[in-house]
């Protein structure tokens, strides 16, 4: 009776603070691939435990792991990642790992034969960048991580990991990507039949466009007609993203310029009236990204009507502007109003 409670899938595991010495003294044995997997999977269960992943990090457990990365059985070197995985869902987790020296051979594994390890590893660098120094530590992998979004052999998951890594490290620093002409890549991806494939692509060029060189590139590139057609997008988030790239390229004449040219100014008004549905949303996460779309939309607005054309053209739409600000609890999105104003009826 006893025995069928028994999972085949895990390995015995100590009771208390002995389990997690137990299991990585058994790895360390080297037996066969099956109680490795089973060691493993006991471990990834114990590290949802926040009291045993601290006692993994300050007991020099994470860099036993380093040996799995070059296990013959890729099931091991998988288990090896998902176990990282788990362990950097937790804070301490991510910065015991980032102060490991495992980073190098874990960076290898991008190129590991098995799909799903590869994809392991990249759930990994997502966690990491979850922080400023897991970003910037992964800056030199920005090269390679473009380099596998060019040759399209990964799935789309993977791709949209790879996609919000990179916008993470270019929020930190720009400056690898554009090197490896990031946004054209980006540009090319932004048609993409998948939601969150889009989604990322567009959360990754509105990194790039926030230094003067990706504004300029964007519009060298000619991405803002593809970008205002995703203002169509029926993607909420896609949309927010679009407008963030647009509001950060209208800040130059070349941008401005163009996007006047394409009439972008309805669309972006279409934006700013309060909507039932922004009225009624209950999920707080979308409400926040409904705040960030108003809000992008009038500091687009606000720029646009620093050129002759758009300031004429807002003129005709201030009762818009009005409106919201007259019914607005919201103090950013009041004040971001009221700033579209002032420069909207600006005379000398």
């Amino acid at each position: 009776m006893a025995a069928s409670l028994i999972d085949p899938s895990r390995a015995p595991v100590a009771f208390g603070r002995r389990a997690v010495p137990q299991l990585f003294e058994e790895l360390q044995q080297r037996p066969e691939a099956a109680r490795r997997h089973r060691a493993l999977n006991s471990l990834c269960d114990l590290m949802h435990d926040p009291e045993r992943v601290y006692q993994t990090v300050t007991g020099g457990f994470l860099e036993q792991v380093k040996v799995l990365f070059q296990d013959e059985d890729a099931d091991v070197r998988t288990k090896t990642c998902d176990l990282l995985h788990v362990l950097t869902s937790h804070s301490v987790g991510r910065q015991a790992l980032l102060s490991s020296s495992l980073l190098p051979p874990l960076s290898q594994l991008l190129d590991d034969p098995s799909s799903s390890c590869r994809r392991s590893v990249h759930r990994v660098l997502k966690r990491l960048t979850l922080l400023p120094a897991g970003a910037d530590a992964l800056l030199t992998l920005v090269p390679k991580l473009m380099l596998k979004l060019r040759q399209e052999k990964e799935e789309e998951e993977v791709q949209a990991l790879i996609l919000s890594t990179l916008s993470s490290c270019s929020y930190q620093d720009p400056r690898p990507a554009l090197a490896n002409d990031g946004v054209s890549l980006l540009g090319h991806i932004l048609s993409h039949r998948s939601t969150n494939i889009r989604r990322e692509a567009a959360d990754a060029l509105m990194a790039l466009s926030v230094c003067r060189d990706g504004k300029e590139q964007v519009c060298e590139q000619n991405l803002l007609p593809v970008l205002v057609g995703l203002l169509q997008d029926e993607d909420l988030e896609v949309q927010v993203n679009a407008v963030g790239v647009i509001m950060f390229t209208v800040t130059i004449t070349t941008g401005k310029q163009q996007c006047l040219d394409l009439d972008v100014l309805p669309v972006l008004l279409d934006f700013v009236p309060k909507k039932k549905e922004e009225e009624e949303e209950q999920d707080e996460e979308r409400r926040r990204r409904r705040k960030a779309l108003v809000l992008y939309s009038l500091r687009a607005l606000t720029a646009l009507a620093e050129a002759p054309g758009g300031r004429h053209l807002l003129l005709e739409q201030l009762p818009v502007l009005e409106a919201r600000t007259e019914s607005e609890e919201d103090q950013d999105i009041r004040r971001s109003a009221q700033s579209a104003i002032h420069v909207i009826t600006w005379t000398p």
